[in-house]
């Protein structure tokens, strides 16, 4: 598994996963799943993140999990130990990037210039999530760094929504898009199960 083949697994959505409570762990994964989303983003901003990606690991192994908000090779590190099948970054620096290669786990980089996307590809990493998406132009940013940079395959994530998600898979450089809004924390905190299932489904077009 690479860092590409995680995007287009992806396809056409990653949820971005905010877990308070290790019991709403799995309800969400199953939810999704059910939904048709196999792809799940943990992001490290909860005590029990790193628990919960052991978790659904461990009971959905036919899922890739990740782990994401790793700001520091410290946390990609622990992100891996719990069994992240991959990781994510909001930015990047070349410490994250050389300690990706020395655990040997998938590191998404956080990108949000061409500058950034050169260093990418100095490690050897060609697929990358534009951060935060709309802020740097959305569609007209991941049109202009086509050009030069063909061979990249993007997922932006932030201020993506159900507005705009479907323009941007319409772009040839872009694999999946990151959002929340098929688990909104509300909904989590609320157990509503079934109309999560729901939001992914009207995303992934399955038969629920």
């Amino acid at each position: 598994m690479n860092h590409r083949d995680v995007l287009n697994r992806a396809n056409p959505v990653m949820p971005v996963m905010v877990i308070e409570q290790i019991e709403q762990a799995l309800p969400l994964a199953q939810a999704l799943y059910k939904g048709g989303i196999e792809v799940f983003e943990i992001t490290l901003r909860s005590e029990c993140a790193l628990e919960a990606i052991t978790l659904i690991k461990k009971e959905m192994p036919q899922c890739l999990v990740g782990a994401g908000t790793v700001l520091n090779p410290q946390q990609l590190q622990q992100a891996s130990e719990a069994g992240s099948d991959f990781v994510l970054t909001p930015g990047l620096t070349e410490a994250l990037l050389k300690q990706s290669k020395e655990v040997d786990i998938p590191l998404i980089p956080g990108v949000a210039s061409a500058g950034d996307v050169m260093l990418s590809l100095s490690y050897g990493i060609d697929a990358m999530k534009l951060f935060p998406a709309t802020v740097l132009g959305g569609e007209a940013m991941l049109k202009a760094l086509s050009g030069p940079f063909a061979e990249v395959t993007f997922c932006p994530t932030g201020g993506i929504n159900p507005d705009n998600y479907q323009s941007f898979l319409q772009l040839p450089n872009v694999a999946c898009v990151g959002g929340s809004w098929i688990a909104p924390t509300s909904f989590v905190n609320e157990g509503r199960w079934e109309d999560i299932t729901r939001l992914a489904a009207e995303v992934t077009g399955k038969a629920c």
